[in-house]
């Protein structure tokens, strides 16, 4: 199920989904029954600062739209990542435009995506975290903290694992010549082992080392045992967030995965189901979301403007 099968609540009604990942920005507009996308870079418009964001975003919409009136914008933002920081976004944009928008933390776009409210939603992309709403609309976070100590699962946490195996391997007498050593040091440009970890931290962003996290993949299908453990490790290290949640009060009974990596490579999605049934056996129900994260925008975005348009009535 995807949004193309949740039903809309408002469906003459012309809105915009945005999709605000660490990497990348995904508009998309439903207009007379037709939808039109827009990417672009992340930090082409973005600089951290709600006002300024807000007021870049709103003029991003009004050149992508073209003059078509827009009911209500739906919003899953990187970086949100708790409810205060929703809020302090969502009340930028009531300075920045009249069109109603709703902000939420791009993970809980996967939920979304599915008609879901109050569920687990996990993005392992260029970043990694997982968040749920209890029944009071209180936002639980685990992971999110950055590749540098965690982001488990996440592109930029898999390559530093993944560096941190290769050490490991070659400390112990490991053969130079395994897939995943081949390939790290053949794409990193690693001139020799001593210089493994500085060729990583000389990447510089998440962005940088997170690109280069097919090779990992790569080495695991050419047989690399050390490549296998580091998507197992990070499939189960993403379950562990999903296990953080319930521990501290979730009563979510679904969880929902996406994001580039996740959604791209079997590899790390059946390592995370593995995960998540060791954790929580049938009592979680696992969906995996192979579509754009944009498409749970669009089901806030509809439902916001199914809500105005209640509320004119009802007036």
């Amino acid at each position: 199920m995807s949004f193309a099968q949740v039903e809309a609540l408002a469906p003459q009604a012309s809105v915009v989904g945005i999709d605000i990942g660490g990497t990348k920005t995904h508009l998309r507009l439903r207009h007379d029954s037709r939808e039109r996308d827009l990417v672009l870079q992340t930090s082409d418009w973005r600089c951290r600062e709600w006002q300024r964001d807000a007021h870049s975003l709103t003029e991003l919409v009004e050149r992508f739209v073209e003059g078509v009136t827009i009911a209500a914008i739906g919003i899953g933002a990187h970086g949100c990542d708790d409810k205060l920081e929703c809020e302090a976004f969502e009340a930028a944009f009531k300075t920045a435009t009249p069109i109603p928008v709703r902000v939420v933390n791009d993970a809980e776009l996967m939920p979304a995506a599915f008609g879901l409210e109050r569920q687990i939603g996990v993005v392992s992309g260029t970043g990694s975290i997982a968040v749920c709403r209890t029944d009071d609309g209180d936002m639980l976070v685990a992971g999110g903290w950055g590749w540098i100590i965690g982001d488990e699962g996440s592109a930029a946490s898999l390559m530093r694992e993944a560096a941190r195996t290769v050490a490991l391997h070659l400390d112990r007498g490991g053969s130079p010549d395994d897939p995943l050593v081949r390939h790290l040091f053949r794409e990193l440009e690693i001139p020799s082992a001593a210089r493994i970890g500085s060729r990583l931290a000389g990447l510089g962003s998440a962005k940088e080392v997170g690109r280069h996290a097919a090779l990992i993949f790569d080495a695991a299908d050419e047989g690399s045992v050390p490549a296998e453990t580091v998507i197992r490790e990070g499939g189960f290290a993403l379950a562990d967030l999903v296990s953080r949640l319930r521990l501290r009060g979730s009563k979510a009974d679904t969880v929902v995965a996406g994001g580039s990596v996740i959604a791209s490579q079997p590899r790390l999605w059946e390592a995370f189901r593995a995960g998540v049934e060791a954790i929580g056996g049938p009592a979680l129900t696992l969906h995996l979301h192979r579509s754009a994260p944009v498409e749970g925008a669009m089901v806030l975005a509809d439902r916001l403007a199914a809500q105005q348009t209640s509320s004119t009535k009802g007036h």
